[in-house]
């Protein structure tokens, strides 16, 4: 294959010479433009470089005298948990080895855009894969108009195509053969676009989140030995750390998927917790607080062995007496003229007294779409039943949280879980189960089975929330009962990777991880459209008014 001759010098440069920053980059490149030298530029993860890559390389070099790879770093490669296979170190250091490339850079944004107004490239080459100029989040068309801004060109490279996560998946899965099987029978029913939809379709729902607000704190040791005098183990104070928990991280995670979130929660009497809760919530949250007489903000705090990340022991310090007649009245009594104004309520009940029967009851009677959680967990282990809601639309709890609902632990998960739709009269239960995956159940008599997709599990704590939150805006957009299991367990996978509620699951990440899930696992992927035609499907459930929404699909063919 024939190619310009290179730069001077540049054929005997060794490969540490060619690795650059961005900044001693552009400035070699203004040199070179200066001597008339056309720049090309391409970009990319490259996490496992192979032939596609190489050929793709040898075309561009030929649309100028330099060829520029620049590579996207480790933090923002959204391909799932467990992406990058290759640090970026390694994936520069293998492209600095071709000889058909000039300099490479490790790049310090998501996306090229900026980079390309650093570089000022003359050509930005891509594969013909993305000759749409489309992909799933809008990185390639915006990155077409910023080589446009410099006044460079957008070129298309045309050779054979390889999929990276293809290769990743069919040498290198972290998943075992059962998986593996059961993503590409996924892949085969539906395209990354079918799976996104109703995330998609969900920004424009009104959506109140109702709960206790938890303040986690991690409070890091280190183990130092038993104590001289005591039979305990001493340790040593290395840190701390404070999340927004329980209510706050439900609607942080909701704030990454619709436009809008109303948080309805309970403070303690006093202290400046207000202000740590405006804090930590997201800038489309709006939080409306009410009060509990005597008591303070909840916060449980954590010790954790630091080398291991293993946690020790809890403290809880609450009061979780049921609120006094007055202050539940009042709290009723606003629940009531909110509730009017939304599509969807979720309410996620921690089981410290913030929500008596009376609350309940109008939570049930005024929600349009209801989705409950309620947790059983240290504090109020067997006495916060989920059949203390007469009804919901959508109920998702952790196995052993429906065990303790049936009282029986002899059923099968299937049959307790037609127990608690049965109760509620609940057309949608969805029970969480660790490392045996979601099972969903939807009326009539239907079973949705999905394997657990976690691959990195740092902590378990909130990964609960995540699952509700992104399941019951599916749930509400009357998605495929396996569409709407698959997301949660992508979205748990996310979530145990996660440090306590250090941060939400985040809709960029989550739609890349679901696009490479399904091309890993598929032969074939094609670009997708990021806007693709409308088709109004129904937001509602077993009771209460429905409405119209806007649900986008791909378009046919």
């Amino acid at each position: 294959m024939t190619r310009l001759a290179p730069v001077q010098g540049f054929a005997r440069m060794a490969s540490n010479d060619k690795l650059r920053t961005l900044e001693e980059l552009a400035t070699v490149l203004e040199g070179l433009r200066a001597e008339g030298k056309r720049v090309v530029h391409c970009h990319g993860v490259f996490d496992l470089l192979h032939i596609g890559h190489v050929r793709h390389f040898e075309q561009a070099r030929k649309l100028g005298d330099v060829l520029v790879v620049t590579l996207t770093p480790d933090r923002f490669v959204n391909k799932g948990i467990g992406r990058p296979a290759f640090p970026e170190t390694l994936r520069a250091e293998f492209l600095a080895s071709l000889g058909c490339v000039d300099y490479v850079a490790v790049n310090s944004w998501p996306s090229a855009v900026e980079t390309i107004r650093l570089l000022k490239p003359a050509v930005f080459a891509k594969g013909s894969e993305f000759r749409g100029l489309s992909d799933t989040i809008g990185h390639v068309s915006r990155e077409a108009d910023a080589i446009r801004e410099v006044g460079g060109e957008v070129a298309f490279t045309e050779d054979i195509v390889y999929s990276s996560s293809g290769l990743i998946n069919q040498y290198l899965s972290p998943y075992p053969d059962p998986v593996r099987d059961y993503l590409a029978a996924f892949a085969g029913r539906y395209t990354a676009e079918d799976v996104l939809a109703p995330l998609r379709a969900a920004e424009d729902l009104r959506v109140l989140v109702v709960g206790e607000t938890i303040i986690d704190e991690y409070t890091y040791c280190e183990a130092i030995g038993k104590s001289g005098k005591e039979p305990v183990l001493a340790s040593r104070f290395l840190g701390a750390d404070r999340f927004g928990g329980g209510v706050l991280a439900c609607a942080n995670h909701l704030a990454g998927f619709v436009n809008n979130v109303d948080v309805f929660t309970q403070l303690g009497e006093g202290g400046d917790e207000a202000d740590f809760v405006r804090g930590v919530l997201k800038s489309n949250v709006t939080p409306i607080f009410v009060e509990k007489p005597g008591s303070p903000t909840i916060v449980k705090q954590r010790f954790v062995e630091k080398y291991l990340s293993q946690k020790m022991f809890e403290v809880y310090r609450m009061n979780d007496t049921p609120l006094d007649a007055k202050a539940d009245a009042e709290l009723c009594d606003k629940l009531r003229k909110l509730l009017p104004k939304y599509d969807v309520v979720i309410v996620a009940d921690y089981g410290h007294g913030m929500l008596s029967p009376n609350a309940i009851d109008v939570l049930c009677k005024g929600s349009r779409f209801l989705a409950v959680n309620t947790q059983s967990n240290a504090g109020n282990h067997g006495f916060n039943m989920v059949s203390k809601y007469p009804r919901a639309d959508y109920v998702c709890l952790a196995q052993r949280e429906v065990a303790l609902e049936t009282r029986n632990q002899q059923l099968t998960p299937e049959e307790m879980a037609e127990h608690v739709a049965a109760k509620l009269d609940c057309p949608s239960v969805m029970i969480t189960r660790g490392s045996l995956g979601t099972l969903f159940h939807t009326t009539p008599d239907r079973f949705t089975r999905v394997p657990a997709l976690a691959t990195k599990i740092v902590d378990r704590v909130g990964a609960g929330d995540a699952v509700l939150c992104a399941t019951s805006l599916c749930a509400a957009m009357d998605a495929p009962p396996e569409v709407t299991a698959f997301i949660g367990n992508v979205v748990g996978a996310e979530a145990v990777a996660i440090l306590g509620n250090q941060r939400s699951v985040e809709r960029t990440p989550l739609f890349r991880h679901i696009e490479c899930l399904l091309k890993m696992h598929t032969a074939s992927a094609t670009p997708l459209d990021p806007l693709p035609r409308k088709k109004k499907v129904r937001v509602g459930g077993g009771s209460g008014a429905k409405r119209e929404k806007q649900l986008r699909v791909p378009p046919k063919g």
